[in-house]
C-alpha cells in the first residue's frame, strides 16, 4: 500500500474509533505495519560489546550497510535505535536527543528514509526525573508533568526504583493531562519521521510483577497516541512480558517480548551463546497459540548471526536460531555491526526459503520437545513447515513419524537450508543431525487422514502428593485445578500411579506444565533413571504442553515428578498417547546434581542448566568430585560423550572410567552463568558404568551433566528407533 492510500486508511480508522460507542477498538494490526513480522537490524547487541557504538555517524553505517550488503533487497528495512540515544528533556517534558551523539536526530531519519528503510526507536514508560523536577507544562494543555503522576509518587516502569522518588515515575492515566502528554511524545517522534517504538521496562512482566506499576494502561496511551499521530509506527512491547495480561498486549500493541535479552551482556566474551538461544526453545511453546495478523508477534529479541565467532555460535546454532525465529513468525532483527558482516551470516540471512518460513503469517507449534524437538507449520492444503532440532551437542539419527501430523506420508519434502528436492517419504523421515543443527523442511501431504493415536490423561490434582506437593485453583487448567509446592527436595513430588501400556514399547508423554521462567522436572519412570524436562513460559495460570517419548512396559506403570535440587514448574496434568512404537533418541542424559557429591561438591540453583541446577566446587583434592554410578548402555563400544561445564578462565578436569587412569581435558570458558559443551569419544562396557570427574590438586569447571549417545553409523543403521531397556 502506498503511503498515502495508508495515511488515508489510518484516518478512517481514527474516526471509527472515535465515533465506537460500543467496545474499545482493536488497535494491535490495524495501523498498516504489521501484518507480517519486520524484518532489519537493532543497535543493542553492538551496544554490549561496544559502549560507544550509538552515534547519529554509526546509525548512518549501519543504514548504509544494509543497503550494500543486499539484505534490503531480501526484506530487511528496520533501522532501530535502542537505549542510550536521549540526553535531555524539551520545554514540554519530552525527551530530546544527546546532541554530543545525535546532533540532527531527524536529518539521520532522513537518510535512513532516503535508503528506503525505516526508523526505530526506544522509549520506557512513566516520566524521568528531569522532567518531573522541572514541572514542564504539557503540550496543548493546562496542565503540567506534576499533575499526571500517580500519587503516592511510584516506579513507573520496570527500571524505576523504590520509594517515592523511583527515577521513573508513574503517570496516573485517570489524570486529565495524561494522555495529551503521550500524544506530544510520539506526535515528536513522527515529526522525526520514526516508524518503530520499542516500549522498555514495561509490566506485568520484565521480571517486575508489582501491580503498582503495573504498564498495561501506559501501552494503551501509548498505542491511542500513535493512532492520533496520524503516522503508521510500529509499536513492540518489552521485555519478558507476562501472557496473563495477553489482551492487553495482542491489543494495544504489534509484537510483544516474550524472553529476557539474548545477549550475554558482560557475562560471556561473545554477543551470546547456545544457552542463552535454547532458553527461547523453553519459553516460546507457551505463547505458541498467541501470534498472526490479528494476534500480534512473539518477539525473541535479536538475532546474531553475522559477526563470526563474536556471535558464540556455531555455524549448525546459527542456523538453528534463524530456524526457529523463522518458524515462530518472530520479527529478525540482525545485531552486531553490519558494517563488518561476514559472508556466512549475509548467506545465512538472505535464504529467501527461510525467510518465507518467517513471513508465512503461520507460527509453528512445538509437536515433540525433549532431545529431538519437532516444530510444525500448518500451511493448508496439505502442504507444511517442519522444523526438526537437535538439542545436544552429540550428533543423532533423527526420526519423525508423520502419522504425529495426521498425514499418511509425504509426496515431496524439500529441505529448505540447501535447497534440494528429498523426494517423497512414507511412514517416517530420517535425517542425520549434527549437535544443536536443525533440518527445515517444506512438505507436500499425502491424500487422506491418520487416525490420531489412543491416549489418556491423568490429572495432576488426582495422582499421589508428597511432602510440600499441593492442589491450588487453577481456572485455565484441565479440571480445574494443579499441583504445585514441587521440589527443593527429594520428597516434594507427584506420582502418577497407574499409567497403563497395552504392550512393552515407547509410548509419547505431555506434560502439561505452568511457569515463568525457566523450570525443570526431574521425571522418573518407575524405577529407571531419571530423566529431564527443561520447560519455561509466561505464566503461572496458563499451562502449555510439551511431548516427549518414554518407555512402559505392559500394564500399569509409576511416573514420579519432582526435583531434589531446584525449581519445577507447577503440574496441571500428564497425557499418555501412542501404539508404543514411538521412535526414542538414542540418548541418556545423567544430571550432575543428582550424581554421587563427594568432598566440598555443592549442587545449586542456575538459571540456564539443565534442570535449573549444577554441581559446583568440585577439585582441589581427590574427594571433591562428582560421580556417576548408573551410565548404563546396552553393548560394550564406543559412544559419544557430552559433558557440559562452566568455567570462566582455563581450568582442567580429570575423567576416569570404571576405575581407570583418569584422562585430563584442560577446558576454557568465559562465564560460570552459561554450559558449554565438550564433546568426546569413550568407550563403555555392557550394562553399568561408572563415570567420576575431578580434579586432585587444582579447580575444575562447575558441572550441568553428561550426555551419552551411540556412535552415528549403527544408529543410522537402526534408524534411531532406541529400543526400551
Amino acid at each position: 500500500m502506498h503511503d498515502r492510500n495508508r495515511r488515508f486508511a489510518l484516518r478512517r480508522l481514527v474516526i471509527a474509533c472515535a465515533l465506537s460507542l460500543v467496545a474499545p477498538c482493536v488497535m494491535a494490526q490495524v495501523n498498516g505495519v504489521a501484518q507480517k513480522p519486520y524484518l532489519g537490524w537493532s543497535s543493542f547487541s553492538q551496544q554490549t560489546i561496544e559502549p560507544d557504538f550509538l552515534t547519529q555517524a554509526n546509525m548512518i553505517r549501519q543504514s548504509d550497510a544494509l543497503k550494500s550488503s543486499g539484505l534490503q533487497d531480501h526484506g530487511y528495512t528496520y533501522i532501530n535505535l535502542d537505549s542510550g540515544w536521549q540526553g535531555s528533556f524539551d520545554a514540554n517534558g519530552r525527551p530530546t536527543p544527546n546532541l554530543s551523539i545525535f546532533p540532527d536526530i531527524k536529518a539521520m531519519i532522513d537518510h535512513i528514509h532516503a535508503n528506503g528503510q525505516k526508523a526505530g526507536i526506544y522509549w520506557i514508560p512513566g516520566v524521568e526525573e528531569p522532567a518531573v523536577q522541572a514541572n514542564s507544562p504539557i503540550l496543548g494543555t493546562p496542565y503540567h508533568i506534576q499533575d499526571i503522576l500517580a500519587v503516592p509518587h511510584r516506579a513507573g516502569n520496570a527500571f524505576g526504583g523504590p520509594g517515592t522518588s523511583p527515577y521513573h515515575y508513574k503517570i496516573d492515566f485517570s489524570r486529565p493531562g495524561a494522555q495529551e502528554y503521550m500524544d506530544s511524545v510520539v506526535a515528536l517522534f513522527a515529526s522525526w519521521g520514526v516508524d518503530f517504538i520499542k516500549l522498555d521496562g514495561v509490566t506485568p512482566g520484565s521480571y517486575s510483577d508489582d501491580l503498582s506499576i503495573d504498564n498495561r494502561d501506559d501501552v494503551a496511551a501509548w498505542s491511542r497516541a500513535i493512532q492520533r499521530s496520524g503516522r503508521p509506527i510500529w509499536l513492540t512491547v518489552s521485555w519478558q512480558v507476562g501472557k496473563d495480561y495477553l489482551d492487553t498486549w495482542r491489543t494495544y500493541s504489534n509484537a510483544r517480548r516474550i524472553d529476557d535479552d539474548v545477549e550475554c551482556e558482560g557475562r560471556c566474551a561473545t554477543l551470546t551463546n547456545w544457552p542463552r538461544i535454547e532458553k527461547r526453545f523453553r519459553d516460546l511453546p507457551n505463547w505458541q497459540d498467541a501470534a498472526g495478523g490479528s494476534q500480534g508477534w512473539n518477539d525473541l529479541d535479536s538475532l546474531d548471526i553475522g559477526d563470526g565467532d563474536l556471535d558464540g555460535l556455531s555455524l549448525d546454532e546459527k542456523r538453528s536460531a534463524f530456524t526457529l525465529w523463522s518458524m515462530a513468525n518472530a520479527p529478525i532483527y540482525l545485531g552486531g555491526d553490519l558494517t563488518k558482516l561476514d559472508d556466512t551470516g549475509r548467506q545465512l540471512a538472505t535464504n529467501d526459503d527461510v525467510i518465507a518460513v518467517n513471513q508465512s503469517g503461520k507460527p509453528a507449534k512445538q509437536l515433540q520437545a525433549g532431545d529431538l524437538q519437532v516444530w510444525v507449520s500448518d500451511l493448508g492444503n496439505g502442504r507444511y513447515y517442519v522444523a526438526l532440532f537437535n538439542m545436544n551437542a552429540t550428533r543423532t539419527v533423527a526420526q519423525w513419524q508423520w502419522r504425529r501430523m495426521g498425514i499418511n506420508g509425504a509426496l515431496r519434502v524439500r529441505d529448505l537450508w540447501t535447497h534440494k528436492e528429498l523426494g517423497p517419504s512414507f511412514g517416517s523421515h530420517v535425517t542425520l543431525l549434527p549437535g544443536h543443527a536443525t533440518q527445515l523442511l517444506l512438505v507436500e501431504a499425502m491424500p487422506g487422514q491418520v487416525a490420531a493415536d489412543p491416549s489418556a490423561s491423568f490429572e495432576a490434582e488426582a495422582a499421589t502428593l508428597a511432602g510440600t506437593a499441593a492442589v491450588y485453583a487453577c481456572p485455565a487448567c484441565s479440571g480445574g485445578n494443579k499441583v504445585g509446592g514441587l521440589g527443593l527436595g527429594a520428597g516434594n513430588t507427584v506420582t502418577f500411579g497407574q499409567v497403563y501400556a497395552p504392550r512393552d514399547g515407547s509410548y509419547f508423554l505431555r506434560i502439561d506444565s505452568l511457569t515463568q521462567g525457566l523450570r525443570s522436572y526431574l521425571y522418573q519412570v518407575n524405577d529407571g533413571p531419571q530423566q529431564t524436562f527443561n520447560s519455561g513460559g509466561g505464566s503461572f495460570l496458563l499451562p502449555s504442553s510439551g511431548t516427549v517419548p518414554i518407555c512402559l512396559r505392559k500394564g500399569y506403570n509409576r511416573i514420579s515428578f519432582g526435583n531434589t535440587v531446584s525449581y519445577p514448574p507447577d503440574l496441571d496434568r500428564i497425557v499418555v498417547s501412542g501404539r508404543g512404537d514411538a521412535p526414542r533418541p538414542d540418548v541418556t542424559t545423567y544430571e550432575a546434581e543428582s550424581a554421587v557429591l563427594g568432598g566440598t561438591v555443592t549442587a545449586g540453583f542456575s538459571n540456564y542448566f539443565s534442570g535449573l541446577a549444577k554441581a559446583g566446587n568440585i577439585g582441589g583434592g581427590v574427594a571433591n568430585s562428582v560421580t556417576f554410578t548408573n551410565v548404563t548402555v546396552p553393548a560394550t563400544g564406543s559412544y559419544q560423550l557430552e559433558i557440559d561445564y562452566a568455567t570462566k578462565g582455563a581450568r582442567s578436569l580429570q575423567m576416569s572410567i570404571n576405575g581407570a587412569t583418569a584422562m585430563e581435558f584442560s577446558l576454557d570458558g568465559s562465564s560460570f552463568d552459561d554450559p558449554v559443551a565438550k564433546l568426546v569419544t569413550v568407550t563403555l562396557k555392557k550394562g553399568v558404568n561408572t563415570i567420576r570427574f575431578g580434579n586432585a590438586s587444582g579447580f575444575a569447571p562447575d558441572l550441568d551433566r553428561i550426555v551419552v549417545a551411540p556412535p552415528v553409523v549403527p544408529a543410522l543403521l537402526g534408524l534411531a528407533s532406541s529400543p526400551c531397556r
